[in-house]
């Protein structure tokens, strides 16, 4: 499924996709072409704050059906425990960074995050934005008379806000018919869902389809903040990324595992996917790959060194040409380079090749004749030794060629390639 959405300012295009695999390819692999940052295998929006509300009120009024959640550090660690959770992420549309901690992990892949677009200072912004395009709102979540008064402090703010219901945050399966059809009864354009991770994102993926209204995102606890009912952190807290403190000074008991427990769990995570986003582990490879080469060729040049001086001897004593040949190959990411060989044909072999190219034992573009009448007498104990070859030892010094790896292609034989074979350039 696809769908493009538009607003003045941004331009979001928004897909299912398929999961990967692997601990975290679970999450949305690309939700947003434009205005992303890519984190632990998915896409985050990229904007401020007042960006994504307008684009959130934007699609409301478009009529389409969206379902935006956010990605916190404990929803990370949440998902990677909870199948169910997993599947719910999957099913949004629209992903928002929430939290210094989704910050700390985009700096770890070198990336800047924009905007927290947690949903404590987005909720306003969307209110703002729904009162000056008439779009209404619903507010589901927190204890008895929460939501209500979170609305009717922003009905102060906006007076021309359209709250067209209130719900407490607790009912029974048993009631979950009749409160669908009291929300889809208010006609709201924008249902917000306060029931917490995971229960909110699990409850909005199981009844999505039953519910008219057209953005549905789960906000978390924030009906409490704009209540009144818990405080907020000073602002210099929330400056400096430490707002998750003052709320656990709030609530120790409830927050102690999924801070204190759950910060350094997701430190390590962050860790582990900046060293697959930052291909450290592939980088240390090919590293350590390239020093063996270094070692392993300039160790076999030196040893092979009277061999090379008594090769070059009899090329030159046979007929008095070139000792050595150059010819252009194809090497690693497609990029061409002079690989060197002893001459082991006649001098013209090249201009000669026309006349038995039919003769080739081989099929395809590569060329191949078990008694080549180009190759001279030392030429032809040198390719049955294999020592027409030693001069690449050069290639594998300067970095051209691997001690380990597929035979470097003619230029003409790669413009064959079908896709597959493209492959063997990599």
């Amino acid at each position: 499924m696809f769908r493009r959405f538009h607003s003045e300012n941004l331009d979001f295009s928004v897909h299912h996709a398929n999961p990967g695999s692997g601990i975290l390819a679970w999450l949305p692999a690309s939700r947003i072409e434009v205005g992303a940052t890519r984190l632990f295998s998915m896409s985050l929006v990229k904007a401020t704050l007042a960006e994504t509300a307008r684009q959130i009120v934007s699609m409301a009024a478009a009529r389409e059906l969206v379902t935006i959640q956010f990605v916190n550090a404990h929803c990370v660690n949440v998902a990677m425990k909870d199948d169910a959770y997993r599947a719910a992420l999957e099913a949004a549309d629209l992903l928002l960074p929430d939290g210094s901690g989704m910050a700390i992990a985009a700096r770890m892949t070198h990336q800047n995050l924009g905007a927290n677009l947690n949903g404590t200072d987005l909720f306003p912004e969307i209110c703002r934005e729904s009162a000056r395009r008439g779009q209404s709102i619903y507010l589901l979540g927190g204890k008895p008379g929460v939501a209500t008064a979170a609305g009717s402090r922003m009905s102060g703010l906006y007076p021309t806000l359209r709250i067209v219901g209130t719900r407490y945050g607790f009912w029974s399966r048993s009631e979950e018919d009749r409160l669908i059809e009291e929300i889809n009864a208010t006609g709201a354009d924008i249902l917000l869902v306060g029931l917490g991770v995971p229960l909110q994102e699990k409850w909005i993926a199981r009844v999505r389809d039953r519910l008219t209204a057209r953005v549905v995102m789960g906000v978390g606890g924030l009906f409490d903040y704009y209540s009144g009912s818990i405080p907020r952190a000073p602002l210099i807290l929330r400056k400096l990324g430490c707002e998750w403190a003052w709320r656990l000074l709030q609530e120790p008991r409830r927050l102690f595992s999924r801070y204190i427990l759950g910060n350094p769990l997701f430190l390590i995570a962050a860790a582990g996917s900046a060293w697959r986003e930052n291909k450290i582990a592939e980088r240390l490879s090919d590293q350590a790959k390239r020093a063996f080469d270094l070692a392993a060729a300039t160790a076999a040049l030196l040893a092979a060194l009277p061999v090379f001086l008594m090769v070059a001897l009899a090329i030159k004593l046979e007929d008095g040409g070139a000792v050595f040949f150059q010819q252009t190959r194809i090497g690693a990411d497609g990029r061409p380079f002079r690989m060197w060989k002893f001459r082991s044909m006649v001098v013209d072999a090249e201009a000669r090749l026309a006349a038995i190219k039919a003769q080739s034992e081989r099929d395809g573009t590569c060329f191949k004749m078990k008694r080549d009448p180009r190759v001279t007498r030392v030429g032809s104990v040198l390719r049955r030794l294999s020592l027409d070859e030693l001069p690449q030892i050069l290639n594998i010094v300067v970095g051209e060629m691997s001690i380990v790896g597929p035979r470097p292609a003619l230029p003409r034989e790669v413009l064959t390639y079908d896709p597959a074979q493209r492959e063997r350039l990599r």
